[in-house]
């Protein structure tokens, strides 16, 4: 659902500008120091873009799901780790409490993360679980007032900056399913939370992971999303299906940045005396992709509408996430093909896509993940 087509375009021309302008010329820096310039913190404050699906009541520019995706085609035009800096606040890192927080809740965080001062992040995987909640180990032990947190949580994005994090415990052991895990709000700083070293990552250089440790952490029972147990699980998976749709429209905006790029290296390469744009092989490599990158954006713009218009988009998400990664992973592939040995070295921009968008596949449910959940509907549909 577009609100306003003018004042919509207004700010994808700003970002359009921002990513050509700021960004693009940042890329191979960032790569190289694995750091996001601090003046280019500041301006995505000043842009608005920690705060983009934020509403509008508690700062934030409330964009749509359908205009969240026409945003996402931009940002995927440059450096993955720009849009992850600015990713958690504006999906799971503040959606656990946008959905499920109490008011309290809302008015204390949401204008902090609209405006950059807070970072969030979220934490369910664990080094023996991710899409397992049978398999979820941290602990949250009702003590007075306060829960006392125990465990561990694996490949946190944005840990080493978060202020806040989303953390999901068991507080009902004899509850071995999702209905017993609950979802707390927990603060950097709070005694007991504890970070491991910063991961040495394949790719999506700027863009920081790391362990997250509670032993023994306390935490006030105000902490608790929701103020109610057992929703925890139920919350994540929530957050998960609109993750997964802005992940399937980023992935078509990189798909985009990299066959903009491989066209016309294809145009300017020069063999037996002509481009070898002119190639037939080349030409199909070219073809295959502008096709698939067609029907990924033709799939998530579906899923978005109908995700406004209320409806349970979760196969549509899982559909999207699953079709537009993998889409996203085969164009890297025929790009980087069409760049020849030059797509090997660092100098084309190629090399760093390549390896970037292979953790599309990965994070936010795998492509194998989405499969057993579009299945599963698909049965749940059939025998109901």
């Amino acid at each position: 659902m577009i609100r306003d087509p003018e004042m919509l375009e207004q700010l994808l021309e700003t970002i359009r500008d921002f990513v050509k302008n700021e960004l693009v010329p940042l890329e191979h820096e960032v790569e190289e120091s694995n750091a996001i310039p601090e003046h280019i913190v500041n301006q995505m404050k000043e842009l608005g873009l920690f705060g983009l699906t934020i509403p509008e009541e508690y700062g934030g520019l409330g964009i749509t799901m359908e205009e969240e995706i026409l945003v996402a085609l931009e940002l995927g035009k440059t450096s993955a780790a720009f849009r992850s800096l600015i990713g958690t606040n504006n999906g799971i890192g503040s959606s656990g409490i946008l959905i499920d927080g109490t008011e309290e809740q809302k008015q204390k965080y949401l204008p902090r993360y609209a405006s950059g001062e807070y970072i969030g992040s979220f934490c369910l995987t664990e080094p023996d679980s991710g899409s397992d909640a049978a398999a979820l180990k941290t602990t949250a032990t009702k003590e007075g007032d306060h829960y006392i947190l125990n465990g561990t949580k694996r490949f946190i994005t944005n840990a080493p900056r978060a202020t806040t994090f989303t953390v999901m415990a068991r507080t009902n052991p004899e509850i071995k399913g999702a209905g017993g895990i609950s979802a707390f709000l927990v603060e950097a700083g709070t005694v007991g939370l504890s970070l491991g070293k910063i991961d040495k990552k394949m790719g999506q250089h700027g863009s920081y992971t790391c362990d997250v440790i509670f032993d023994n952490c306390r935490v006030h029972q105000d902490q608790l999303i929701g103020g109610q147990e057992g929703i925890g699980f139920k919350t994540a998976m929530r957050v998960l299906d609109k993750g997964r749709l802005h992940i399937a429209g980023y992935s078509v905006g990189m798909a985009e940045r990299m066959l903009d790029d491989a066209l016309n290296y294809a145009v300017e390469r020069k063999q037996f005396g002509q481009a070898i744009a002119n190639f037939q092989l080349i030409q199909g490599m070219l073809a295959d992709s502008k096709a698939e990158i067609y029907a990924a954006k033709c799939m998530v713009m579906d899923a978005a509408r109908l995700r406004d218009a209320g409806k349970n988009v979760t196969t549509e998400a899982s559909c999207a996430k699953m079709f537009a990664t993998e889409m996203c992973g085969r164009v890297a592939d025929r790009c980087l093909q069409i760049h020849g040995g030059a797509g090997y070295i660092s100098e084309y921009s190629i090399e760093r896509f390549y390896r970037d968008v292979r953790l599309f596949r990965l994070y936010e449910g795998t492509t194998q993940i989405q499969q057993i959940i579009i299945a599963r509907e698909m049965i749940k549909q059939a025998t109901t």
